[in-house]
């Protein structure tokens, strides 16, 4: 279910027309499936799942030390030539042996077996804890291609917009040249429609663009152009930045999935700390089968030989060989070697703690600041966009009125004038959808900040509709 996402549309902004996509390979997204996607097609997040198998499969191996292995098979012996008796003399004989049958195999320190599954339960913690942290990523690297996929379908739905009040100027000016405005205006209007013309153009690059780009994060085959059902002038509210920066700090460093993997990293490290220091004082465990020679494999089983060739006299045979033994590396410095290497990995794993702790609140306060100074950006650009667009509407339509001033004769607003009153309109476009862009990726980037999960953001909350004010959008042809 998706917790704290609010829809916002700013009511005075009259939506706009939606472009029309002229490829074929159009596919419609929504922001919630494009999170949903989110889980299931990067790559990272399959990475981050086969490193928690990885894991849990080096768990299962270090809970089963206690268990031997198990071999089975025949051992054939033949020997001819010189041999010695176990009183001393040497003989020469030719003899042959075989024995079918199995035998328990155990090499094993007890310290491995204590502390290693304590030591494999943390690095499972820490792969998950990684795993939560991807997803986090994730869902902020989709959410931020959705964003920019967002400002430039709005830029060009702007771009739109200029353009046709452009060309209703000039069809204005060309009525009243050349009688009341000189030629030179009409060259002027006609200039500024073709570079409108080229804005649209670039504003369809920069869609398609995006477009490409979020299409590569979701990992989507054959889709030539993404475009979002949201209007592009939707505001999401995620964190209420009006919480002091302290306890968002506090809250980041509970929930923050990165500060949990080096916690668990700094209690293997610890395990493996105790597994050495323990390591002289616990012995280890050797168990093998002594019925074969020389090595001694096979423990029980049927055994039978005699001179030369002959295999005879079989019965059963059962041999097995255990050894307790307490061992001091290199005389015990070598042991005092491995106590400090665990010593000094558990330091380095406190130090990437307090390092990522840093980070961390580094990241909330950046991430508070950015959508602080979004949010008034935003307004500033919405009150901008409201202003330019009355000029813009004046100066059309005031074009076509005269003033007098004696025998003279002029217009009330002049082409120049409205010219420059669409170029700021332009502006002011690309400002508003800037803003509202940023605005929203300052807000994913907080909740990322703050460590809220990627699993909260699945599906559209209960009882949060459209709002009534927002109309279907409707293709416009460019």
């Amino acid at each position: 279910m998706l917790i704290g996402l609010i829809l916002l549309i700013a009511g005075w902004v009259d939506p706009l027309p939606e472009p029309k996509p002229t490829d074929d390979t159009v596919m419609r997204v929504t922001l919630p499936t494009a999170l949903q996607l989110a889980r299931v097609r990067p790559i990272d997040i399959i990475l981050a799942g086969r490193r928690i198998e990885v894991a849990q499969a080096q768990l299962e191996r270090a809970q089963v030390l206690w268990i031997p292995d198990l071999v089975v098979g025949f051992d054939y012996l033949r020997h001819d030539g010189r041999i010695q008796r176990i009183d001393g003399d040497v003989i020469t004989t030719s003899k042959s042996a075989i024995m079918a049958g199995a035998g328990p195999v155990a090499v094993f320190g007890l310290t491995d077996a204590i502390y290693s599954p304590l030591a494999a339960k943390q690095v499972v913690r820490g792969r998950e804890a990684e795993l939560q942290a991807t997803l986090n990523d994730t869902l902020y690297q989709i959410a931020d291609a959705y964003c920019v996929l967002q400002q430039a379908r709005g830029e060009l739905a702007g771009a739109l917009d200029t353009l046709e009040r452009i060309r209703d100027l000039e069809r204005r000016v060309e009525k009243l040249a050349p009688g009341i405005v000189p030629e030179v205006e009409v060259s002027r209007v006609r200039a500024e429609r073709v570079r409108r013309e080229q804005e649209v153009e670039r504003a369809k690059e920069r869609w398609e663009v995006s477009s490409a780009g979020l299409s590569a994060v979701l990992r989507l085959d054959g889709i030539s152009l993404l475009s979002p059902m949201e209007p592009p002038h939707l505001i999401l509210e995620l964190v209420d930045t009006a919480q002091p920066a302290d306890e968002m700090r506090e809250a980041a460093r509970g929930m923050r999935p990165e500060l949990g993997a080096q916690a668990a990293s700094i209690e293997a490290s610890n395990m493996r700390l105790k597994q050495e220091r323990a390591r002289p004082f616990i012995p280890s465990i050797l168990l093998r089968g002594a019925a074969t020679n020389p090595s001694g494999t096979l423990a029980g089983g049927v055994f039978g030989g005699g001179i030369n060739d002959s295999l005879n006299d079989f019965a059963g045979r059962n041999s097995v060989d255990v050894q307790i033994l307490w061992e001091m590396k290199n005389l015990g410095m070598g042991n005092v070697a491995l106590v400090r290497e665990r010593k000094a990995q558990r330091e380095l794993a406190e130090q990437e703690l307090v390092k990522t702790r840093y980070q961390v609140d580094a990241e909330v306060m950046q991430s508070r600041s950015r959508s602080l100074r979004a949010k008034a950006r935003y307004g500033q650009a919405e009150q901008g966009l409201r202003y330019a667009r009355e000029s813009a509407e004046k100066n059309l339509q005031g074009l076509g009125q005269l003033r007098r001033s004696g025998e003279m004769v002029a217009l009330v607003f002049r082409p120049q004038e409205a010219v420059q009153a669409l170029q700021a309109l332009s502006s002011a476009y690309n400002d508003f959808y800037l803003a509202v862009a940023e605005r929203n990726r300052a807000q994913f980037q907080l909740y990322r900040a703050l460590g809220n999960p990627a699993q909260a953001m699945e599906g559209p909350a209960e009882g949060t509709d459209r709002p009534e004010a927002l109309p279907a959008p409707t293709p416009l042809a460019p």
